[in-house]
């Protein structure tokens, strides 16, 4: 498969980016942990009241190890809160806080997006993986018919990466929201909240970028086979 300065033309916009979301989202993070909240509330703290409040009571909240490693698992209905987010008294720490909070509240208000992309799951991480083998083996072969699978797959990578978008800028909205309703934090600091999870979102566009840079290069191949 040879070489293509198209290719590179495409991806690298969308690489640069993805790397700038990256750098945003960890400067934003790292700047908004040396601010402490004004109520003195943390992470956890955060998290359990959004839940109480929205009567989720059955949602348990845990500690998980590394940095920016916190989400929300819906099959064991807990949210797991990285060591600088859980037990941190700090904007950032209960931005990241609520906004898991807001992945919970979508699951139990059937928020749709969001259950959508767990169905297709199963079938984004099978495809993730096999995609790229599938196109090599494909061409190497001349086996179009695999190219074409390949497309397909990784195509059902790019939709969800399309639904992850709405899904997580809403539970950013939640998050905001959430805050104001419970005071938690001041309307100062509701700004520099909103901007660490802002940040955070833009690194999933910038995903999908290059996912759709990929899925077309796997198209231009397949069409340069026939």
């Amino acid at each position: 498969m040879a070489f293509d300065p198209l290719y590179l033309y495409m991806v690298l916009p969308a690489l640069v980016f993805t790397i700038f979301a990256q750098a945003k989202v960890s400067g934003s993070f790292n700047k908004y942990s040396k601010m402490r909240t004004s109520r003195g509330v943390t992470g956890v703290e955060a998290a359990h009241e959004i839940l109480r409040r929205a009567g989720l009571d059955n949602v348990r909240v845990e500690r998980v190890s590394g940095r920016l490693t916190d989400h929300f698992d819906p099959r064991s209905n807990v949210i797991r809160l990285s060591d600088a987010v859980y037990s941190a008294a700090t904007v950032a720490a209960v931005g990241v806080a609520a906004h898991e909070a807001g992945h919970a509240i979508q699951y139990a208000k059937d928020y749709a997006p969001i259950k959508l992309r767990s169905a297709i799951l199963p079938v984004t991480s099978f495809g993730s993986k096999l995609a790229l083998p599938l196109v090599l083996f494909g061409f190497a072969f001349n086996m179009t018919g695999l190219i074409n699978l390949a497309i397909l797959l990784f195509a059902a990578v790019v939709v969800f990466q399309i639904i992850t978008l709405p899904v997580e800028f809403n539970a950013s909205s939640r998050a905001v929201n959430a805050l104001k309703e419970t005071m938690l934090l001041t309307p100062d600091e509701i700004p520099a909240s909103r901007k660490v999870l802002t940040a955070a979102a833009m690194t999933y566009v910038g995903a999908l970028a290059l996912s759709l840079v990929q899925l077309l290069r796997f198209i231009i191949i397949a069409k340069g086979r026939r």
